[in-house]
């Protein structure tokens, strides 16, 4: 694998998906193999036999290389809650193992591995164990989704704190306009510009019908080509 990165944001329901979508495809359209990883997913629906997450088929379909759905999500539940709640509902627990494995397997056979964080960056995945517990183990580089909404300053700066404290690299931010009546929109990108030690890679526009296409030219109009 040549290269890889790490997306959590500042909460839940961000756009991380929909962020992470738009790096696959970036790189894909670029000429790379590029695929991405949902490890863990709540909220899925029955589907030909297995469980399905809407997060999970939005990667497949920006990505270029072909992966088993247990690759790309092996931990995946129906209720829509914490992941490490929804796992003790139907007997599982969630095990960090399973998904470096996934993740060697993608690497195996792709040049750029995105990998999907759940919920913020410290989402319980078990007894003892968190979301930034697993990014810390992957060891790639964060790429941090900002929801550009009241509250995000304190919610941005923290995060980025915490993926400092686990010796993380914060590769850079999008701030992800998902707020339409949001005052202040670009005084708050530049409050966040003057205070995050790492660049901000774009900055995504509300749009009600938004598709990781249109936020993948977007952001490459905005310089996401020097990731």
């Amino acid at each position: 694998m040549k290269r890889g990165f790490f997306i959590t944001g500042t909460d839940t329901g961000v756009g991380k998906t929909l962020i992470a979508s738009a790096l696959v495809y970036h790189f894909a359209q670029s000429g790379q193999r590029a695929v991405g990883l949902k490890p863990v997913a709540a909220g899925c629906a029955w589907r030909d036999g297995e469980w399905l997450s809407e997060d999970s088929a939005q990667l497949h379909a920006a990505s270029n290389v072909a992966l088993s759905l247990q690759t790309v999500t092996p931990y995946a539940f129906e209720p829509p809650l914490a992941p490490h709640i929804a796992a003790a509902m139907v007997g599982q627990r969630i095990d960090i193992p399973p998904i470096l494995a996934a993740f060697e397997q993608a690497a195996a056979v792709a040049d750029v591995v995105i990998v999907e964080g759940v919920g913020g960056f410290r989402v319980p995945l078990n007894e003892t164990e968190d979301t930034a517990d697993l990014a810390a183990q992957l060891a790639l580089p964060v790429i941090l989704v900002v929801a550009m909404r009241l509250g995000c300053l304190n919610h941005a700066l923290l995060t980025a704190e915490a993926i400092a404290s686990r010796g993380l690299k914060l590769a850079g931010w999008i701030a992800n306009a998902t707020d339409p009546q949001m005052a202040a929109l670009p005084e708050n990108v530049q409050a966040l510009k003057q205070r995050i030690a790492a660049p901000c890679l774009g900055v995504v526009p509300w749009d009600e019908e938004a598709d990781f296409v249109r936020v993948a030219t977007a952001l490459r109009n905005q310089g996401l080509g020097d990731l």
